[in-house]
């Protein structure tokens, strides 16, 4: 069994190598079959192959070219695609920048129609007030209609009231004529007499008053501290023959004081400005106010109403003064360089004085006839009440005068000036016959007011420093000085009958001295 299997694989290996020989046999008569061919193949190849190697070194050239543009293009690519880049950053922007655009166009657009929902609304307001105002219109003029009838029918009115007055001013002046003609008869018979009486310019006894007059002492003590006005307290007096003290201030007010008592016997209203000046008949019976409304009021004192409004001036009026014989002219002057003179029982302006510089004070003369006015420009000057002219003029300081005052005896006229001196001059020379001053006196405003005391001995005078300083006339010197302001004091005032002394500061606050 064995023998049998190893030569089927002898026979096999035979089989294999006998078929190798024959392949081997083939492929070369193949080959010489296909000799004659592959050589003449092969000879046009060989011709061939040296085109083909000028070819691929024309190849390989062009290939070195095409490899220098491709990295020129490659570069170029680069700065492209960087440019497209940097392009693309940029209209990123720009499209942010396009959608704030839009966000704020939407914005503005509903800002737009709220803008446009307003005006509808102000446009039909506005048509409203136009129909309102053509209403409006149409009363004004109805008005118009009946003011002007009625203005008409006022200066009709007028003309028949200034008809009547002018009959009673001739009835007045008819009056008048016979009163002077009567005193001029009393005076002839009762000239002896007269002359006998009259000692120093004094005619004591033949004073309406002269009973009740007492020598004047030098007050020490304070005897009420009142809380007269609500700001400065510019001006007082005292009632003729009484212990009545009338202050006026800024708060509008004319307010009538007992001193003897320290309580308000009555206030004086309707003053459209502060009170810079006051002064009262000889009766007591009007009260006259200088205003700064550019106005002068004149009070009835026994019913408190006013009874006339003076105007004309154009300025604040600062000073204000009655005759001392009659109780018909007020002589004002105010802040518009006028000095005017009026007559009360007619109730207008019968004179003005105009001069360059503003007077600060004035006051009439014993007589009446004669005006003295203290001026900003520092001097004192005399003017004829009935011409207007100036009389005189004097330098009586180097800065604005702030006050005058008459002696009782009407021979001596006091000045106080913002020089901080207060001078004494004869009014029949115009000449200085005292200087009076202190250390400590300083005057506080352009309407600071000093006084004389009833028997012409003593002056007084407030100061800047709260202090009121009293000079004996015959020494010069001071003899008083009182201390109870606490603000600049404004305004002095002697009662007529010799006490008490009464002054005011520019808190509104006054002191009653004894």
């Amino acid at each position: 069994m064995a023998k049998t299997c190893k030569s089927q694989e002898e026979i096999a290996c035979e089989a294999i190598k006998h078929a190798l020989k024959a392949l081997r046999k083939r492929h070369l008569l193949e080959e010489a079959a296909h000799g004659p061919a592959v050589l003449a193949l092969s000879r046009p190849i060989a011709s061939q192959g040296s085109e083909w190697k000028e070819k691929a070194e024309n190849l390989q050239v062009e290939l070195q070219q095409c490899y220098k543009a491709q990295s020129r293009l490659s570069e170029q690519l680069v700065v492209e695609v960087a440019e497209s880049r940097a392009s693309k950053a940029l209209v990123q922007e720009k499209e942010n920048a396009v959608a704030d655009l839009q966000k704020e166009l939407t914005e503005l657009r509903d800002e737009c129609s709220q803008l446009k929902e307003d005006l509808e609304e102000k446009i039909k307001s506005l048509e409203l007030i136009i129909s309102e105002n053509s209403e409006l219109k149409a009363q004004l003029q109805q008005m118009t209609t009946k003011a002007n009838k009625a203005e008409a029918e006022n200066k009709m009115l007028i003309d028949r009231w200034m008809l009547e007055k002018m009959k009673d001013a001739e009835r007045l002046n008819e009056a008048n004529a016979l009163y002077e003609d009567m005193v001029e008869k009393l005076k002839a018979s009762g000239l002896e007499q007269l002359a006998r009486q009259q000692v120093d310019g004094i005619v004591r006894q033949s004073e309406e008053g002269a009973e009740f007059f007492l020598e004047s002492n030098i007050p020490s003590t304070c005897k009420y501290r009142l809380r007269a006005h609500e700001g400065g307290c510019a001006s007082m007096l005292f009632e003729y023959n009484s212990s009545i003290l009338i202050t006026g201030g800024q708060d509008r007010l004319v307010k009538m004081w007992d001193t003897n008592t320290g309580s308000l016997c009555s206030t004086l209203h309707g003053c459209l400005g502060s009170v810079l000046d006051l002064t009262i008949t000889h009766d007591n019976r009007s009260v006259i106010a200088a205003s700064s409304s550019n106005n002068l009021y004149v009070w009835d004192v026994n019913s408190g109403r006013v009874r006339h409004t003076l105007t004309g001036h154009t300025d604040k009026v600062c000073a204000v003064d009655v005759s001392k014989i009659s109780s018909r002219h007020v002589v004002s002057a105010a802040y518009d360089r006028t000095i005017k003179v009026w007559d009360l029982m007619k109730g207008y302006c019968t004179s003005t004085i105009i001069f360059h510089s503003n007077c600060n004070a004035l006051t009439f003369s014993m007589d009446g006839q004669t005006i003295f006015s203290g001026h900003v420009d520092g001097n004192l000057r005399l003017w004829d009440i009935q011409s207007g002219k100036l009389l005189s003029e004097v330098a009586a300081h180097s800065l604005a005068v702030t006050s005058i005052s008459l002696s009782r005896n009407g021979n001596v006229v006091l000045t106080s000036g913002r020089d901080n001196l207060h001078n004494l001059f004869d009014v029949r020379s115009l000449e200085v016959c005292g200087t009076l001053k202190a250390a400590g006196n300083r005057v506080a405003s352009n309407w600071s007011r000093s006084c004389i005391s009833p028997d012409d001995s003593h002056m007084a005078a407030g100061s800047a420093d709260g202090s009121v300083y009293i000079w004996s006339r015959s020494k010069g010197d001071i003899v008083g000085t009182l201390k109870e302001h606490t603000s600049s004091v404004l305004c002095c005032r002697w009662s007529g009958i010799g006490k008490p002394l009464a002054s005011a500061d520019k808190n509104g606050v006054v002191c009653v001295w004894t």
